[in-house]
């Protein structure tokens, strides 16, 4: 997972709550940090989006996968 599909991820599971837990959400798993600070400290995006499906109760049918675009049919 790269950065732009965690954001894409995050913005298609939580909608308008996005941004506000990107920033304001501390998660105990990946050392009190936000998502944001998780970011700027280097942490695997896949990693960041698992702690935060857990943190929120996403189910795990829908964090696998997400934030990536279609594959463009040929």
């Amino acid at each position: 997972m790269r950065r732009s599909e965690l954001e894409r991820a995050i913005s298609d599971e939580f909608g308008a709550r996005a941004e506000s837990l990107t920033v304001d959400l501390v998660l105990s798993s990946l050392g009190e940090r936000t998502v944001a600070q998780a970011m700027d400290a280097g942490i695997a995006p896949r990693e960041i989006w698992l702690a935060l499906c857990a943190a929120t109760d996403v189910p795990e049918d829908r964090r696998y996968g997400v934030g990536r675009l279609e594959s463009k049919r040929r």
